[in-house]
């Protein structure tokens, strides 16, 4: 047998064992929970011995056999000197192109209107944006850096944290405008509300619901409304006065500089505990472009304070 065959089915094996679950590895490796199932049931019938079993019952968590647990050092060991190697394989061909992982709503509304100065600084440096909304491997898809937003904890990768953020509602100066007024948040009844599914799909990310409870409005309804599954379209159809959208202030900020956008009700404002973070994998940290564009947006984000 070929052992490089049993790759990915080893990596669906150390994911699981380490969220002890198919569906947090499937999340992670960007696959189905029955794709790992059946990664993990192909590398049992290779071994020939059980990798894991249930906690107990009632529950769907996973937990390693002892020869699988005696196992997971070594080969937790050997990803990260592939990773290593790899990564030097790639240092030798450095092609002055520098790979960044944003999502398109960042790109649109932070990074692309502030990129020249970048340039400016680095011309050395070639820019290739990937603004794909999937999960991305940085190994594997070849990511130098990225830009994440969330709690601060990714598996693999430094996580610096570039910018705090607070949400509010925003909608266009006209529809702020209209009959009847939205001078309150009750309001909010009678207008179209714009929902982002990028978020809401995500666990802990802030909604309509996080804003209003937190603001002291628990019985306003939040159900209704347009959803949309990308955060630009959202604050686009905002400026088109579709309806109310909730603004993430580093999203709106020059949106609202701009007159874009406008804030209904004030200083009506919920500060969450999610940030914006320049993420990276730790060997990667003292590559000079790497290096070079992780201070320049923290300065960029500095420059915002």
């Amino acid at each position: 047998m070929k052992y490089p065959t049993y790759l990915n089915a080893l990596r669906a094996f150390e994911a699981a064992a380490r969220h002890q679950s198919f569906s947090e590895a499937a999340i992670e490796l960007n696959v189905t929970p029955a794709a790992v199932g059946q990664q993990v049931r192909v590398l049992e019938a290779w071994l020939g011995v059980p990798l894991f079993r249930r906690a107990s019952s009632g529950t769907t968590r996973l937990v390693p056999t002892d020869a699988a647990r005696a196992a997971l050092p070594d080969i937790r060991a050997g990803f990260d000197r592939l990773s290593m190697g790899l990564s030097r394989l790639k240092d030798a061909s450095d092609s002055g192109v520098l790979t960044v992982t944003v999502s398109p709503a960042f790109a649109a509304k932070w990074l692309l209107p502030r990129i020249e100065r970048f340039q400016q600084a680095r011309p050395d440096t070639d820019l290739r944006l990937d603004t794909n909304q999937r999960s991305v491997d940085f190994l594997a898809d070849g990511i130098d850096v990225g830009v994440r937003y969330g709690a601060g904890a990714w598996p693999g990768l430094t996580a610096v944290r570039l910018m705090d953020e607070e949400i509010y509602p925003v909608c266009s100066p006209s529809l702020r405008d209209q009959l009847p007024a939205l001078t309150e948040p009750g309001d909010l009844a009678r207008y179209t509300l714009l929902h982002d599914l990028t978020l809401e799909q995500n666990s802990g990310f802030p909604t309509w619901r996080t804003l209003l409870d937190a603001a002291g409005f628990p019985d306003i309804e939040t159900g209704h409304g347009l959803r949309i599954n990308n955060s630009a379209a959202v604050l686009q159809a905002a400026i088109d006065s579709r309806g109310v959208a909730l603004g993430r202030s580093e999203m709106v900020r020059d949106d609202l500089a701009a007159g874009r956008l406008v804030r209904p009700f004030g200083d009506l404002t919920c500060p969450i505990d999610l940030a914006y973070y320049v993420v990276y994998r730790p060997e990667c940290a003292a590559k000079p472009r790497i290096a070079a564009f992780r201070d320049w947006l923290v300065a960029e984000a500095g420059m915002m304070r």
